[in-house]
């Protein structure tokens, strides 16, 4: 009769439990939701959030108002959507930031793949390795010959340990087995006017902030760094189909809610992400920031799952063979 008793009081919470939870699913969302940007106002994050959350938000019929928490390469503010209650109400958007956390710094107040629901990818976003105007190649194969044969004497521009344009740098030099001095920087733009004027050899950059440099001839373009095209510099081909076939960096945004966020309120998120990404507008937008929508198998939880964990793989691998001291 006890056990009886313990069983019939556990299907009823167990019952009730599925009643609110499918309850909150048909009211959510009823308040406004708080979308984290670990990163500053106006930048590359930035600009992929906003107009996203804009989209989502009429899909959900419910502002989406978004956050900016920079600070410690976004850890900061991924720390704080880790910790946010799992309502519904706190969603995330972070770049490939999310996936080289874990090799750049000893220490996180969160786990990557543990703490966090997965809502779907949303775009890429392409880099070009560039070389001063006047280095002497014409093309992918004639770079690698001369990198190898004056490692010594050339140099790469980089952000720092752990930027965009470190890690395309370590990429290819991993790729093509050449190790040349690196030069950091504070932030692109020094770079580019270094790389202009012929103080410093290499560089990878976003095709957004590079695009008119490359056009007006002021610096060399060898090749993107992903396996498709930019669509703003569609004649420049990509490393992979001149010969690196195991090369690709792309800045691959995702969206993500804290652990435990209800399944039928996931579910919501990832067909308001879906349909966003069928919106003419959004699409515009993301086209004129470089950015390439992904399809919608891969707007799902499950994608953006085997994305995170393969790049937190390779990047982890690079990065501990790597000069990069951890923070």
């Amino acid at each position: 009769m006890k056990q009886a008793a313990v069983l019939g009081v556990m299907a009823f919470f167990a019952f009730h439990l599925t009643g609110m939870s499918a309850a909150h699913a048909q009211q959510y969302p009823s308040n406004p939701i708080t979308w984290i940007v670990p990163f500053a106002a106006g930048g590359p994050a930035d600009a992929v959030a906003r107009p996203l959350a804009n989209t989502m938000g009429k899909q959900l019929q419910q502002t989406i108002v978004i956050e900016n928490i920079s600070g410690a390469g976004g850890t900061i503010g991924v720390a704080r959507a880790a910790k946010a209650a799992p309502d519904g109400y706190t969603m995330l958007s972070h770049h490939l930031g999310m996936a080289t956390s874990p090799a750049l710094y000893k220490k996180l107040d969160y786990d990557p793949l543990a703490d966090f629901e997965y809502i779907g990818l949303v775009a890429d976003s392409t880099s070009m390795l560039l070389a001063r105007r006047d280095f002497p190649s014409k093309d992918l194969k004639e770079f690698i010959a001369y990198v190898k044969a004056n490692k010594d004497k050339l140099s790469f521009a980089s952000t720092g340990p752990g930027g965009a344009t470190h890690l395309c740098a370590l990429l290819v030099m991993n790729a093509i087995q050449a190790e040349v001095l690196m030069v950091p920087y504070k932030s692109t733009g020094p770079a580019m006017i270094d790389l202009m004027a012929g103080r410093v050899d290499i560089m990878c950059d976003s095709v957004s902030t590079s695009i008119s440099q490359i056009k007006a001839g002021k610096v060399k373009v060898i090749g993107a760094t992903s396996k498709y095209r930019s669509p703003l510099l569609p004649d420049v081909p990509t490393l992979d189909e001149q010969g690196l076939k195991d090369l690709e960096i792309t800045n691959w945004v995702g969206v993500y809610a804290p652990k435990k966020t209800p399944k039928p309120v996931v579910d919501r998120l990832t067909a308001a992400l879906q349909a966003s990404l069928r919106d003419p507008e959004f699409l515009a937008t993301l086209t004129k920031l470089d950015y390439k929508p992904v399809t919608q198998a891969q707007a799902t939880p499950s994608a953006l799952a085997d994305r995170l964990k393969s790049e937190i793989e390779k990047w982890g691998a690079i990065i501990k063979l790597s000069t990069i001291n951890r923070e």
